[in-house]
């Protein structure tokens, strides 16, 4: 089986401030829907209070990120399916609940985990 990210940046997400219980109770939904499925890995909203570093081989902290990266934030999920039709279907209920597109990322097969 495959492991697929689903993500989306914070800004994708424009939600009402009274409405986000209900999109927050639709996300939990399908992350439990996930976990009864059986192909819940893992998942979690980017703590953006917490400013991201690099860390070199040698130990060296710098603030910020990759150049090319700009910025990294929003929510991500990891699940394990057996086709890339079924991340989709998973994606697809995750932009339901969270009323934006999701991106969707295969991962290399690795036996070992």
């Amino acid at each position: 089986m495959t492991k697929y990210l689903i993500t989306f940046p914070s800004a994708a997400m424009v939600v009402p401030d009274d409405e986000l219980p209900a999109v927050s109770d639709a996300s939990r939904a399908v992350v439990e829907e996930a976990k009864q499925a059986g192909v819940w890995v893992f998942g979690a909203a980017i703590d953006e209070g917490v400013p991201p570093v690099l860390v070199d081989g040698d130990g060296t902290v710098t603030e910020g990120t990759y150049p090319q990266t700009k910025q990294l934030d929003g929510g991500f999920t990891l699940l394990e399916v057996p086709t890339r039709e079924e991340a989709l279907a998973w994606a697809a209920k995750f932009a339901v609940a969270c009323r934006c597109a999701q991106e969707v990322r295969a991962f290399h097969y690795d036996p070992a985990s």
